[in-house]
C-alpha cells in the first residue's frame, strides 16, 4: 500500500465505525473524530451549526436511533495535503424503512489524529419543489 492508500484507509475505517456506533444510538465515535471548530449542514436544521459544543447537543437527539441495517456506498477519498474529503452515499434501513443519504466530511490531520472539520448530510431525493407551487411563498 502507498501512503496515500494508507490515509485513505485509515479515513474510511473512522467513518465506518463511527456509523455503526450511531446505529446503535451512540454518537460518541463521531463526537471523538470531530474538530472542536467543525461545521455541519444537515436537511433537518434551518441552518448550519458551528463548533462542537452545538453538535454534541444535536446528535443527543439521536440516541435511541437503532439502524437495522446500513451500509456505505461508492466511497471516495480525496487527500489535499492535510485534508482528507469523504464523499459517498450511506443507506440507512429502520423501523420506519430505508433511507438514501449523501454525505461530504472533510478531515483534517490535527497533530496525529484526522477530525472532521466540515460535514454535510442531503437526503439523495430530496422532495421537487416547483416554483410558485409550494407553502414557502
Amino acid at each position: 500500500m502507498t501512503p496515500t492508500t494508507d490515509i485513505a484507509s485509515h479515513v474510511l475505517e473512522l467513518e465506518r465505525v463511527a456509523l455503526e456506533r450511531w446505529g446503535r444510538g451512540d454518537p460518541e465515535a463521531y463526537l471523538a473524530i470531530t474538530a472542536d471548530d467543525i461545521s455541519y449542514f444537515d436537511p433537518f436544521l434551518n441552518e448550519r451549526l458551528d463548533g462542537k459544543d452545538s453538535l454534541r447537543k444535536w446528535y443527543n437527539a439521536f440516541r435511541s436511533l437503532r439502524l437495522v441495517f446500513d451500509e456505505i456506498y461508492e466511497p471516495r477519498v480525496q487527500l489535499l495535503g492535510d485534508c482528507a474529503i469523504l464523499t459517498m452515499q450511506f443507506i440507512s434501513h429502520s423501523s420506519v424503512g430505508m433511507v438514501r443519504w449523501n454525505c461530504t466530511e472533510v478531515y483534517q490531520k490535527r497533530g496525529d489524529a484526522w477530525l472532521i472539520i466540515h460535514t454535510h448530510w442531503s437526503p439523495t431525493k430530496p422532495p421537487v419543489r416547483v416554483p410558485g407551487r409550494h407553502s414557502d411563498n
